[in-house]
């Protein structure tokens, strides 16, 4: 069976994060005032054959560890798997 596996990567906390805070002072410049500890990082989907969910998470944290987040500077989590494309290439409505 086929899944889409979506996985969250960011820098540690005790990490600086420049991008987040250029985006934090940015927002605060637009009157965001209520945005504080910015963090940016990489939201990535894996389709894996597989045999059920939760082997598909079990490959996908295997290759987190391995190979697609750095231990010494990142996090990962596994936040969803799924047996369809959860984010797509439809274009969004313009409301």
């Amino acid at each position: 069976m086929k899944y889409y596996v979506y996985i969250a990567i960011e820098r540690k906390e005790a990490i600086l994060d420049p991008q987040g805070k250029a985006i934090e002072h940015a927002l605060d410049s637009l009157g965001f005032k209520e945005i504080e500890n910015t963090r940016v990082g990489k939201l990535m989907r894996l389709t894996i054959n597989a045999g059920s969910p939760e082997a598909a998470r079990e490959i996908a944290e295997s290759a987190s560890a391995k190979l697609l987040a750095n231990p010494i500077m990142e996090t990962f989590s596994v936040i969803r798997v799924s047996e369809t494309p959860v984010l797509s290439t439809v274009e969004p409505e313009i409301a």
